[in-house]
């Protein structure tokens, strides 16, 4: 398993010496309170590159074939598009990679019509394994930032898409894709507020640290089994830990897709580990903080890399919660309120 990336060290911690922790929390209240202000004050769009590129798939396309682009462009996730109604028709992402394999799973005697699924038959994929349809959730980009992470959180998506309308023939238009990491970089640039984020994650609402009901695999654990998890918990990862609960590797939705790219539908029994073997070399590795860790170390890292989520550890490396891109959009949102 040499070549399975290791875990990346823990985030450069923040130390705090005789600092009064009355005034820390008065700084954090304060330093939340201007980022809220600062995502009212911005729009969508101001988040978005002057240059990037997007890619917009058509409902009638073979699922094989949107596999397909979205590992050739390197993305995890593409707008939807129904040329008969001109109009968006949901986000495509790993979730629905994850359907598929479950619906082949359970009805192996369909597996020879797996090449002709067309992204529109997906439906059929998600009514027959009783999961949430292809979500369908948008936002106009000069809506505040504020407005478009408040959709996100309540409907619990990492992502939104950004839809317009053309004035002279009203038809909309996909502009972007908007997601939690991007934003959070967005401030973590343009915020000096961040810097006053200095309370332990231990001091923080018992919700921000997702402890209860932590769903764990091992290196042998059939993937299968990880797939179910993923679906059945709605997240993007599975922690893998050895047997006294250390962390060890994670298993993400993103590599799903390379399952499906290998032409792995329906027979998975196949370990973890050996499943971990297939990952793309470009896996940035697992990000590992502490309780005592802070937003301001957490934020400064997300400017300077593209992490997803933190698993807390304690000092012996053993697994003891997540924090989610989520968890710190919800804080920055809806907590530290008067």
């Amino acid at each position: 398993m040499s070549n399975i990336p290791s875990i990346e060290s823990r985030l450069e911690s923040t130390h705090l010496h005789g600092t009064d922790d009355e005034q820390l929390r008065h700084d954090q209240k304060q330093a939340v309170q201007a980022i809220r202000l600062f995502l009212k004050s911005k729009t969508s769009y101001d988040v978005l590159p002057v240059s990037y590129r997007l890619i917009v798939l058509d409902t009638s396309l073979l699922v094989k074939k949107s596999l397909n682009i979205l590992l050739q462009n390197n993305i995890v996730s593409a707008p939807l598009w129904d040329a008969k109604t001109s109009r968006f028709a949901g986000l495509l992402n790993s979730s629905d990679f994850i359907n598929v394999i479950q619906y082949y799973f359970l009805n192996p005697e369909k597996f020879e019509f797996v090449d002709k699924l067309t992204l529109n038959g997906l439906k059929d994929v998600e009514k027959a394994i009783g999961v949430e349809p292809i979500d369908t959730g948008s936002i106009h980009p000069f809506k505040s930032l504020y407005e478009s992470c408040v959709k996100m959180i309540e409907s619990r998506s990492r992502r939104i898409p950004l839809i317009d309308e053309d004035e002279d023939t009203h038809r909309e238009i996909v502009v972007s894709v908007l997601t939690q990491y991007r934003i959070l970089k967005f401030v973590s640039l343009n915020c000096k507020e961040i810097d006053d984020l200095l309370l332990p994650l231990k001091e923080l609402p018992n919700y921000f640290i997702t402890t209860k009901e932590l769903s764990t695999a091992t290196m042998n654990t059939p993937v299968i089994d990880v797939i179910q998890l993923l679906s059945h918990n709605s997240v993007s990862s599975i922690p893998i830990v050895d047997d006294q609960n250390k962390l060890i590797n994670v298993y993400e939705a993103v590599d799903v897709l390379g399952l499906i790219k290998g032409g792995i539908y329906n027979d998975l029994s196949l370990s973890v580990g050996q499943a971990l073997m297939r990952r793309s070399d470009d896996f940035e590795g697992v990000y590992t903080c502490t309780i005592n860790d802070t937003l301001s170390t957490i934020l400064d890292n997300i400017r300077k890399s593209r992490l997803h989520r933190l698993f807390v550890v304690d000092d012996e490396g053993k697994l003891s919660g997540i924090v989610t891109l989520s968890d710190i959009l919800n804080y920055i949102l809806f907590g530290e309120q008067d």
